[in-house]
Order: C-alpha cells, then structure tokens, then sequence
C-alpha cells in the first residue's frame, strides 16, 4: 500500500483542508503533507498537478485521487473501517452523516462573513443579517447529538467522528470572532480545541508568513 499523501492550502484559511487532516491526524493515519499556498498567482498551476478540480483538499493514494473534503473523509472510512470514522450505531451514523452534508452544503451566510483565521481575533464582527440564524442552526445541531448520542466522550457522538471534523473549522470560527453560544456548545467548542491535532494546527497557522487579504479584516 502506497503511502497516503494529504494536499492542503494555507492552515490559517483552508477550512476545507482541515477536515481531512483532522481525521488523518486523529486516527494516527501515516501521511506526507504537501500545503500549496493559495490565491497566489501560480496557486492553481500548482493545484492542477494534483487536483482535478484545481482545489483542496486532494488524497492521492494507492493510484487513486480523491477530491473533496466529504469525499475524502469518506473514503479513508471505508479503507480503514477498523478505525470506526463514523459512529457504529446506525441511527448515530445516519445522523452523523445527514449533519455532515448539511454543513458541508449550508452556511454560505457564515463562511462568507466568518472566514476562518486561526491567528487572529475579531470580536463582533461578521454577525450581519443571516449569520445568527446559522450560529443558531450549527448549535440546534450540536445540541441534539449530544442530548442523543453523547453518552459518554465530549464530542457530537461521544468519541470523535468525521462529524466532529466537519463542524471543527466552526468551532474554530466561533473562538475568533467572539461568538456567544448556549453552554453546551461552548463546551463542544472547548473539546474540539483540546484536541492534540488542533492545537498542532493552530500553532502552524500562527507560523505561516502568507497573509490573504480577502480574509482579514
């Protein structure tokens, strides 16, 4: 088996190429990593050796390229089923995955006016017409898995799924820009940062020189 090599963007920015990462780092997954620089004039000569889509993230393994964060996630859960990426319990899965796509679809009004930054504070700003009805939404959602499925364990299913990885660039948001939420969100928030993988990537983040001014205020 060849080794799984991992294609991200800058960590400060590219929620999406967290998500994978995230996964592959939590799992203990052995992978190369290679950060393409974006929104730079040969981001996408770059891109394109790689991605069909000109985009990150990409996995290039075993001769086989995948694109596409939620594609990506799942295909390593399905190479690798002994790691359990998603919950065992059906009716956990199925609800697991359902809040995946919808985050993974939604929420255009956040991410356009709460783009991530790792390095950065900006207390209050971003929340303009539509915003709070995501916020809200994002934490109906973690409010239900946890009263449902989080027995034990502090994330969305208990222990740490493709789902937690998914909302986790959400969470990072919510710690930069301030965001005021109900209890147990914060407390999903905070387990989300204590995670080992998310503190090596904002330590990263805070290391990169490229500075994206479409994403900072």
């Amino acid at each position: 088996m060849t080794q799984l090599t991992l294609v991200i963007g800058n960590k400060n920015y590219s929620s999406w190429s967290l998500r994978p990462w995230l996964v592959m780092k939590h799992f203990n997954l052995p992978f190369q990593e290679i950060r393409v620089p974006l929104y730079t004039s040969d981001s996408l000569s770059q891109l394109q050796q790689y991605s069909p889509s000109g985009k990150v993230p990409v996995l290039l393994h075993d001769n086989e390229t995948v694109w596409d964060s939620l594609a990506i996630c799942e295909y390593l859960a399905e190479t690798f089923p002994h790691l359990h990426c998603w919950p065992e319990d059906k009716s956990a899965r199925i609800l697991a995955r359902s809040i995946s796509a919808e985050m993974h679809s939604g929420f255009q009004t956040l991410r356009q006016n709460m783009s991530m930054n790792c390095r950065n504070k900006y207390p209050g700003k971003g929340l303009v017409s539509g915003v709070q009805q995501d916020i809200d939404r994002i934490t109906d959602i973690w409010q239900e898995c946890r009263q449902k499925f989080s027995v034990s364990g502090d994330f969305l299913f208990g222990n740490f799924t493709i789902a937690d990885a998914m909302f986790a660039p959400v969470a990072l948001r919510f710690v930069t820009y301030d965001v005021q939420i109900d209890p147990v969100s914060r407390d999903y928030v905070e387990a989300i940062l204590s995670l080992p993988a998310i503190q090596e990537w904002i330590t990263a983040a805070k290391s990169e020189t490229e500075v994206i001014s479409k994403f900072e205020f």
